[in-house]
């Protein structure tokens, strides 16, 4: 089934925040093993303890979480980076630990634009201090099915920032405050 106009939501995790064996719940590559729960319905405690602590303890670097200004200039290096494509992008917020897009892709070809995106945000961050992998490799794409769906997707988006992420829409633009970006 194809998106509806080009239409995609698309979600991704910073690099070590969520792992095999996560309380939260967590999903087998390609389902290669059921896994009972997800984030809406947790597993029961102490699941997969022992299997999220080895891959905590596995992880080359430490796991990634952006602060408050950190969010900002990712989110605002995303947007920069897919308007540069011509890709159309109405919602982006990026949280601690991931980010969620709205966004019209064309020719169905989503994650390497999102890569080049997520690579560009990397690329500003090291400015800012932040060096070595941000991101996960490969970020959730879902096709939006309908006008109803990407309205609903539009609204959880936005619900991130009453949970402290960094929000933008299509409203705000791109001009950025010169105290936060320096070119």
């Amino acid at each position: 089934m194809g998106a509806w106009n080009g239409w995609y939501h698309v979600n991704g995790n910073t690099y070590g925040t969520w792992l095999p064996g996560d309380p939260r719940g967590w999903r087998a590559k390609k389902h290669r093993r059921h896994v009972a729960g997800d984030y809406k319905h947790p597993p029961p405690p102490g699941t997969d303890a022992l299997l999220h602590q080895f891959n905590r303890r596995s992880l080359a670097l430490t796991p990634v979480h952006l602060a408050p200004p950190q969010r900002q200039i990712a989110g605002q290096a995303f947007v920069e980076m897919l308007m540069c494509q011509g890709i159309e992008t109405i919602a982006l917020c990026v949280t601690a630990a991931h980010f969620h897009l709205l966004g019209r892709f064309r020719d169905a070809q989503v994650r390497p634009p999102v890569g080049r995106a997520k690579k560009h945000a990397c690329f500003v961050l090291k400015d800012s201090g932040l060096a070595g992998r941000l991101w996960t490799a490969k970020a959730k794409v879902t096709p939006i099915r309908d006008r109803e769906h990407q309205v609903n997707v539009f609204n959880y988006i936005c619900r991130h920032q009453a949970e402290g992420a960094w929000l933008w829409t299509f409203r705000d633009g791109i001009y950025w405050p010169s105290t936060i970006r320096k070119k």
